[in-house]
């Protein structure tokens, strides 16, 4: 017969298994400090020109619009022009010019985006793009 008392006491004494969860605790927070120290080095900054109250008269002037055509066909104020002719006829304006970018239907963003290259180049400090065209028939249906 078996002695009931020596069942517990060999239970005692058998090995178990269980995970160690301190070394699995030290990394999750190794990796939360990381995370923490790099999402504000990842922030991306985009500058914005915000408006300053002026006791003057508002200016009145009427900003230049750069259309880009498909093929980088550029037209400044409606007169076509290549890319060389465009920044040196941005660079006349010396800074001093807002621009307004206007993509066609069938332009690339990459052309697009080249186009505002240029004018950045060119010294233009303002450079917007211009809003999307609707047709004259009537107003766009809500979705």
């Amino acid at each position: 017969m078996r002695d009931s008392r020596a069942a517990p006491a060999a239970l005692e004494t058998a090995l178990h298994a269980e995970p160690n969860v301190t070394p699995m605790l030290d990394v999750l927070l190794v990796l939360l400090v990381l995370f923490m120290l790099t999402v504000p080095l990842s922030q991306r900054v985009l500058p914005a020109h915000l408006p300053q109250e002026e006791a003057g008269p508002p200016d009145t002037a009427l900003p230049l619009v750069l259309e880009v055509e498909p093929g980088a066909e550029y037209r400044l104020d409606r007169q076509v022009m290549g890319r060389a002719a465009l920044a040196a006829r941005l660079a006349a304006y010396g800074g001093r010019a807002t621009l307004l970018v206007d993509g066609a239907a069938g332009a690339s963003y990459q052309d697009v985006i080249t186009a505002m290259d240029l004018a950045r180049g060119a010294g233009v400090r303002i450079i917007g793009l211009a809003p999307r065209r609707t047709p004259a028939t009537g107003p766009t249906p809500a979705p």
